[in-house]
């Protein structure tokens, strides 16, 4: 088991944070090196769009572990610099400082950044907000707070918690989506039929199947966003959450493979033996189909099973995904990956307004969505984990009593 040399981490976020304090719980004794590009210790994402937007919630809140962690823990931290190339043939990454580190293993968790709006569409001078860090709230904060109207580009969970937040600002949001329904790659119809109301509801204007043509600057100061239908509208602030693209560039230039994300095995190894990925730029082969998962479970025990790699345990990485988004007074968690499904059915809640929607491809459960409802996602997820697939008829069954699904 190794236990001596030198690791470095590149990439201070959840899972490279998560990876460092599993090494050390593992009796790993060597030096570790996390390295962020980023001024602040290692900090939670999900409130971003949230509680800390909105001042709920402060930035000691955030932390994964506190500084003191680190200091007892005796993990180096290098944050608010970055990596310029990793040397392959000595080890060792360089930094933009100038400091040179030396490594014995490597883990990527580089992370993900917004993918940006085409070239030449937003004219100069136009402010355009994006919300993936805390540089990106600080902006954002303050340009709410002094703003009536806002335009949000992309209707998936970012957007939709985003313009949930700004309705706390009383600011009037206007949320469009390129497709023909807002979460239309991420869930059923039902699922986006349920938000597009709830914000709506809320006084936000959903516009479904409304490209975005071009942002120009007025002389009056606000942004004009022109539509493919024709239309146009004028704002104080413009939003663009349109997904995030993996953070491969040093790995590429370090000759590691990529698809769509850093390519690692199931024991989270790169094409060289060396250097292990985990989290957001990872992307591995799970159950058939090859993706990346951008959630903080992912980033977690993907990290974590990558440490335990690292320390010569033989660990495989088989996730059971799970994902929560908060929107105004809803909950809405989900378990498993919905990709594929051909058929859903909705079931009632305990509550007004709770219930759950469970995927399935042909007599294959695949993931559920549950709304305020989290006896129904507890049971689909350890349905899912305990690999019990109930027909398809059982679950559609309104008399079905879910918690008997568990004791098959």
């Amino acid at each position: 088991m190794a236990s001596t040399g030198s690791i470095v981490v590149i990439g201070a976020g959840q899972a490279g944070a998560s990876a460092a304090a599993k090494l050390r719980s593992l009796g790993y004794g060597g030096a570790i090196h996390l390295v962020g590009n980023e001024p602040h210790l290692p900090y939670q994402r999900p409130p971003l769009s949230k509680k800390y937007l909105t001042g709920e919630i402060d930035l000691e809140r955030l932390l994964i572990k506190p500084e003191a962690f680190y200091e007892s823990s005796n993990i180096n931290l290098h944050l608010d610099v970055d990596v310029v190339g990793i040397d392959t043939n000595d080890n060792s990454i360089s930094l933009a400082d100038g400091k040179t580190i030396h490594w014995d293993q490597l883990l990527l968790a580089t992370g993900s950044r917004p993918r940006a709006l085409p070239t030449g569409m937003i004219s100069h001078g136009c402010p355009i907000h994006v919300l993936r860090n805390l540089h990106d709230v600080h902006s954002l904060t303050p340009a709410l707070e002094n703003a009536n109207t806002a335009l949000i580009v992309g209707g998936g969970y970012i957007g939709l918690e985003t313009a949930a937040s700004a309705r706390k600002f009383d600011v009037n949001v206007t949320l469009v989506e390129a497709t023909e329904r807002i979460l239309q790659r991420v869930a059923a119809e039902a699922t986006s039929k349920r938000f597009a109301e709830l914000h709506r509801n809320n006084g936000v204007d959903i516009c479904e199947g409304t490209g975005l043509a071009s942002i120009t600057s007025p002389p009056d100061g606000k942004c004009r966003a022109s539509f493919s239908n024709g239309d146009s509208l004028d704002v104080d602030l413009v939003l663009v959450g349109i997904g995030v693209v993996p953070n491969t560039e040093l790995a590429e230039a370090a000759g590691i493979a990529t698809q769509n994300g850093i390519s690692v095995d199931n024991q989270c190894r790169t094409s060289n033996p060396k250097i292990y990925a985990a989290g957001d730029c990872a992307s591995f082969n799970w159950r058939g189909t090859h993706l990346r998962l951008e959630s903080v479970q992912n980033a977690i025990d993907q990290a974590e099973a990558a440490a335990a790699n690292m320390m010569g345990e033989i660990t495989e990485y088989d996730p059971m995904p799970w994902f929560w988004s908060d929107q105004y007074d809803v909950k809405l968690q989900i378990a498993g990956l919905s990709q594929g499904f051909n058929r859903t059915t909705e079931r009632s809640g305990p509550r007004q307004g709770s219930g759950s929607i469970w995927y399935y491809r042909d007599d294959s459960l695949l993931a559920v969505d549950a709304f305020n409802d989290a006896a129904a996602y507890m049971t689909g997820k350890r349905l899912l984990e305990a690999g019990i697939n109930p027909p398809f008829k059982t679950i559609a069954n309104p008399d079905t009593a879910l918690k008997s699904l568990l004791k098959q």
